[in-house]
């Protein structure tokens, strides 16, 4: 399990995804693994998203120091291709790297780096990130200039960056990708309790926070302490929000039964993560759009349920979530930006 570190304060950061590198990516990186083959992210010629093009490398896949090492190199190389644009430009040098036993690969740069604009500075990193996570054994990437850890333009450390932290949408442009953190309750291994964990998340502006929310809980959590609270079968209809209530409508996999988890940490780990955004007081919960009947025996759909954290478990009388490097209380009431 990869270490959360440090919990963002920042105003948005401009990024772009590349559509062609996401889509289907599990199931690409899986083909271009069985065939040798490798994809490497660029920059397209306007220098404004990420590009992917398929590279075979030298070094077996196996190889994980070597292929890192050569996957820098073509990297901070000319492609010889007008439409791709090499993400680490003359000048900025990769000093140096070091793979932690959890996947963590630290990346070091040289002074340079400092020099690079705030957009192609960040699709750099994106590029890296999408191009070296192939890498057996690479699970997320550190960035640093010398020794020194990375900062934002707030001058917070920028921390871990996975591929699991972009949420993609086709055809967006770059200043269009916000950053944030949020708020969820998922439940504890006993099936008793919630667990506050807080997660840093890049989105699209026309990504509603309240789907966002709802995404990341159906994902599960990060932390080891905790599982996922929602049924996995469990799929997202539609979600809205009007007069401070959000509506959310699941799909029949919401009715699954699991009753290692109880029925009231199901409900109030949705209603608890939505209401932790500033604009929802309240949720209404619906199976493909009917409110009627009850989820399992005394939770009755279409009840605007407001915010319990009753049900939050803590060991000690603050909880702390470790979110890239600093400690995050769990009753923070400045968890948004």
């Amino acid at each position: 399990m990869i270490s959360m570190r440090k919990k963002y304060r920042c105003a948005a950061l401009l990024l772009i995804l590349s559509v062609l590198f996401f889509s289907g990516c599990g199931r690409e990186k899986e083909e271009a693994l069985e065939e040798g083959m490798l994809f490497v992210s660029y920059l397209d010629k306007e220098q404004t998203k990420t590009v992917r093009k398929a590279y075979e490398p030298n070094a077996a896949l196996a190889d994980t120091g070597l292929l890192v090492s050569e996957l820098i190199q073509v990297l901070s190389t000319d492609s010889g291709d007008v439409d791709f644009v090499r993400p680490i430009p003359e000048g900025v040098e990769v000093t140096q790297t070091k793979l932690e036993a959890d996947g963590d690969l630290k990346v070091h740069f040289n002074e340079n780096y400092r020099t690079l604009e705030s957009v192609p500075e960040i699709l750099c990193r994106l590029a890296l990130v999408q191009t070296l996570t192939q890498v057996k054994g690479v699970a997320c990437l550190e960035f640093f200039v010398e020794d020194e850890p990375l900062l934002d333009s707030k001058g917070n450390e920028v921390g871990e960056m996975t591929n699991e932290d972009f949420v993609v949408n086709p055809g967006e442009q770059i200043n269009s990708i916000q950053h944030a953190t949020i708020d969820l309750y998922f439940s504890n291994r006993a099936g008793d309790g919630l667990v506050l964990e807080t997660q840093r998340v890049y989105y699209n502006n026309n990504v509603s926070l309240e789907k966002l929310v709802i995404e990341h809980l159906l994902a599960g959590p990060k932390l080891t302490d905790a599982v996922a609270s929602l049924p996995a079968e469990t799929s997202l209809v539609n979600v809205s929000v009007a007069d401070r209530i959000c509506y959310v409508s699941l799909d029949g996999g919401f009715k699954t039964q699991n009753y290692d988890i109880q029925e009231a940490i199901v409900i109030y780990s949705l209603v608890n993560s939505l209401t932790a955004l500033p604009h929802i007081e309240k949720v209404q919960i619906s199976v493909n759009g009917d409110t009627s009947g009850v989820y399992r025996e005394s939770f009755s759909l279409g009840t605007l349920y407001e915010q319990d954290l009753s049900y939050v478990r803590t060991e000690k009388s603050s909880r702390e979530v470790i979110v890239n490097d600093a400690k995050v209380k769990g009753d923070d009431p400045n968890r948004m930006e």
